[in-house]
């Protein structure tokens, strides 16, 4: 039976960072995924995903922000790889929505640069865009976007891991002597140390963590503007986060992918329970009309042609916060799930914490509000 420093199980954006980071400090990493590396059947895929300091979500997050942003510099620079583009984003919406007021908040607790743009700014900077009179944005030049297929690999890249691709953990079990043993189809691994980052498999996985996760079919669309690209090339056009006056939102991406690959957008949060065996990875005209009508509300030239559109899943929990602690039960365990749709841009310093919980117990980072107690009683 093998035996190993730490065991990994799930490779994508949170488990490949892990895996990179845990080698990197000299242990002997064994990393087990379902699928094959950088796969599209979770979380971690499609094309892009937006990063931004000024956290609407929480102030809270925003020192694990700018770690993970000098994380981010770092890959780029160790892998070669385009991992991250800071293009500039707007948060939209009216002065006292969550997108706006929420990002405000942020930027002026933590002293993040920021301007506020008022309706007939807006469009005066970005014409593509078309804001009601009364609403205004928020502009951050330091937000953009990462990749997240690009990320996987370059954390596989770089790791010194020992990766089994194919080959998912069926079952797992403290061991007598406070390590773990790990079974799969192919044979049996011990190790002092356990991670579990499952994306949208956490309530099987982890049915007895005691959060009540809530896994949602997502669609991201692709459509090329009616005039073409330019008017949203990144040089012109910034990452954004729209809110409407009922609190829907939707969130988008300059043409990133060349002349005739159009420009990305997608509904935030709009999405229907599901599993990751039965999600209907279809999607249909009804889908495709309705966000049509919702992009030509805020970006007229956007949908005039659509070209593809892709499913993923978000893995929920209650309050919508991520879920990294040591397992409650098992210390020898550390879990990092449940990242709500907002999670990716966090990949490289959650890694990182990863990497401090499994070899310490513990981390400098702030991570309180991510422990799963929270939902006990």
């Amino acid at each position: 039976m093998a035996s190993y420093d730490v065991i990994v199980v799930g490779l994508g954006g949170m488990g490949s960072a892990a895996a990179c980071h845990l080698a990197a400090r000299g242990q002997r990493v064994l990393g087990l995924e379902k699928f094959g590396p950088a796969h599209d059947r979770g979380a971690s895929h499609g094309g892009s995903r937006i990063t931004r300091q000024s956290y609407f979500e929480s102030p809270e997050y925003v020192p694990l922000l700018l770690r993970a942003y000098e994380l981010w510099e770092k890959l780029a620079h160790d892998s070669g790889r385009d991992v991250i583009s800071l293009t500039g984003g707007v948060m939209v919406g009216q002065p006292d929505s969550l997108t706006v007021a929420g990002s405000l908040r942020s930027a002026q607790q933590w002293g993040l640069e920021h301007e506020m743009l008022d309706a007939k700014q807006l469009r005066r900077r970005f014409p593509a865009m078309d804001p009601d009179p009364e609403e205004v944005a928020l502009y951050e030049a330091k937000a953009g976007f990462v990749r997240p297929e690009e990320t996987v690999r370059a954390h596989l890249q770089l790791t010194t891991a020992d990766l089994r691709f194919d080959e998912p953990m069926v079952r797992w079990e403290p061991t007598a002597d406070g390590g773990v043993r790990v079974d799969t189809d192919a044979g049996s691994y011990t190790a002092g140390h356990l991670v579990i980052t499952p994306g949208p498999w956490a309530p099987q996985l982890l049915a007895d963590l005691g959060v009540p996760f809530v896994i949602e079919r997502q669609v991201q669309y692709w459509f090329q503007p009616s005039g073409g690209v330019d008017p949203f090339r990144p040089a012109n056009f910034p990452i954004y986060i729209w809110e409407d006056r009922d609190g829907s939102q939707v969130y988008g991406f300059p043409a990133i992918d060349g002349p005739s690959g159009g420009a990305k957008i997608a509904f935030f949060r709009r999405g229907v329970p599901t599993t990751p065996e039965t999600i209907d990875r279809v999607v249909h005209e009804s889908e495709i009309a309705d966000m049509s009508a919702r992009a030509r509300r805020h970006l007229p030239d956007l949908p005039g042609t659509f070209l593809r559109a892709k499913t993923c899943l978000y893995s929920n929990t209650p309050d919508e916060h991520f879920i990294i602690a040591p397992h409650p039960r098992t210390p020898s365990v550390t879990v990092a799930c449940g990242f709500s749709g907002h999670g990716f841009k966090f990949v490289p310093v959650v890694g990182e914490i990863i990497a401090d919980l499994a070899t310490t117990g513990t981390t400098k980072l702030p991570i309180a509000l991510f422990d799963p107690h929270r939902f006990q009683g």
